[in-house]
Formats: C-alpha cells, sequence, structure tokens
C-alpha cells in the first residue's frame, strides 16, 4: 500500500537536507508575498513624476488660465449668461496641446475666432498644462508620433487622403487647405504648414467651431492619410501658371475682371484717342 503525503514527509524530517529544503522554501515565500504587495519602484517614480508634473501644470493654469476659465476650469459668462471661455473639463490632454501648442492659448481676448499666434510656454510647460487638465476628467490624449507620421505615405494613400478631405473639409478650409471665410466673423484658417500633430489633434478634439472626427468617424489612418494629402499640397507646384492662391474661382474671377476686362478698357480707350487725333488732323 502507498504511503500518504503525511507519512512520507514524517519519514524524511530527520534528513539532514530537510532543514535547507524549508529555508529555501520560505525564503521563496517572503519574496513571493514581498514582489505582490510591494510596489514597482519605477512605478512609484513614475506616478510621482506625473503628480509633480500636474502640480507645475496646476500653478501655471492659475496664474495664465484661470482668470477666464475658472480657479476649477468650469469655464465662465459674462453678465448676460454668455460663454466668455468654456469649461475644460474633460477636453483632455490633446485639446491642451493644440490650443497652447498653436499659440492660440491664452487668448489676447475673447473674439468670434482666436487667431494663431507665437507660443508663449516652453514644450514643458505645455506638457504639464496638459497633464493638469487631463487629470480633471478623461478626454484625448496627446496622440503618439506614428498617428500622424506620414514620412512614407504612398501615392495611393495620398490619393485617398484627399478623398477625405474634399468629403468632409473643404466646406470650410477650401480644397487646398487653404482656408475661408465662416458666418459671424468667424473663418477656417489655412491649413500650409500647420505641424502634421496639431492637424491630428484639431481633427480629434474639434476646436472652436469645427467639429470632432472621433476615430469612430474618421479612422486613425483615415487621419494620417489626410495629413498625407495636405502636406503633399504644400510641396505641390502649379504647371498650369500662377496658383493665385488656391482659392478658387474668386481669385480667377478677380483675376479675370482686373486683367481681363482692365485690358478691353485701355483697348477702348485707345481707339478713341485715335480717332480723336484722326478728326483734329482733318
Amino acid at each position: 500500500m502507498a504511503s500518504s503525503p503525511a507519512r512520507f514527509l514524517s519519514a524524511r524530517r530527520r534528513h539532514r537536507s530537510a532543514g535547507l529544503v524549508v529555508l529555501l522554501l520560505g525564503l521563496l515565500s517572503v519574496g513571493a508575498a514581498y514582489t505582490a504587495l510591494v510596489p514597482d519602484n519605477a512605478a512609484v517614480a513614475d506616478d510621482a513624476a506625473q503628480s509633480q508634473k500636474i502640480e507645475e501644470g496646476r500653478k501655471l493654469f492659475t496664474v495664465g488660465c484661470a482668470s477666464c476659465h475658472g480657479q476649477n476650469a468650469e469655464g465662465s459668462t459674462d453678465g448676460e449668461g454668455r460663454v466668455v471661455a468654456p469649461s475644460l473639463i474633460g477636453v483632455g490632454a490633446a485639446a491642451v496641446d493644440f490650443q497652447v501648442g498653436t499659440g492660440r492659448m491664452p487668448a489676447q481676448q475673447p473674439n468670434a475666432q482666436v487667431p494663431r499666434k507665437n507660443v508663449v510656454y516652453s514644450p514643458a510647460e505645455i506638457e504639464a498644462l496638459a497633464a493638469y487638465v487631463a487629470s480633471l476628467g478623461p478626454g484625448p490624449a496627446i496622440p503618439n508620433a506614428d498617428a500622424y507620421d506620414v514620412s512614407k505615405a504612398t501615392d495611393e494613400q495620398v490619393t485617398r487622403g484627399g478623398e477625405l478631405f474634399r468629403t468632409n473639409c473643404t466646406a470650410c478650409h477650401n480644397f487646398a487647405g487653404k482656408g475661408g471665410a465662416l458666418p459671424n466673423g468667424r473663418y477656417a484658417p489655412s491649413l500650409m504648414g500647420v505641424d502634421a500633430k496639431h492637424m491630428y489633434e484639431a481633427m480629434l478634439t474639434g476646436p472652436q467651431q469645427m467639429p470632432v472626427f472621433s476615430d469612430q468617424v474618421l479612422t486613425e489612418q483615415d487621419k494620417r492619410d489626410v495629413i498625407a494629402y495636405l502636406k503633399a499640397l504644400e510641396t505641390q507646384q502649379d504647371p498650369g501658371g500662377f496658383g493665385l492662391g488656391r482659392l478658387g474661382p474668386v481669385s480667377e474671377g478677380l483675376w479675370g475682371w482686373l486683367v481681363g476686362i482692365g485690358i478691353l478698357v485701355a483697348v477702348a480707350v485707345w481707339i478713341g484717342a485715335k480717332g480723336v487725333r484722326a478728326k483734329d488732323e482733318h
């Protein structure tokens, strides 16, 4: 009959190696418990660094942003209930990186459109502000570089990006990304020379009057293709002649009036002057 485990262990407890085995088992048990219960030092350091960054962002926000957006980023209104500055709770780090990274924020004064201007904060300060606002509520994060890298975009992707852009964006930004006027003093800015990361963040967050193109509307690849198309436009030549700002029929019609009608008027004046001289000679 086979021996039970208890008999097996009892018979060998006086073996000269038993103490060493028990010691090793104890050390392994303590090590496993320590690993499970004690937090990773690297994780603790990362949490501490993130907390410090959030605190730095809070201080920057209090000095440079709270006068409009409120001490707790809850937004503000004027005496008639109109929104002066929107709430930033839940807008995410990507919205802060776009607005502050393009110089639109802090705004010089509240207007229908906040223009792009020189950047006030350093990259580290922008990162801290974004971390603080992101801590107030969940929202779109700053995209990784791979999300908007179009350095290896193919001709097919550029073509597809052009189709997506003409379908979703040309009503405001013009077919060539040159921008255009909108009602009530607003406008869609030119997209020429805009950083690829800021293009991606704009589609992700919908700044000002722009709609949000979430990943459910335009996938990450869709956004990257649109950016590839716009970057291709920046280097595109005008083999047919003058580009005329690529503003479409307005600039072309103006050119026709100024040059075409101007030439006709000059010819008419010349004919009239020549006729007057002919009469005087007779």
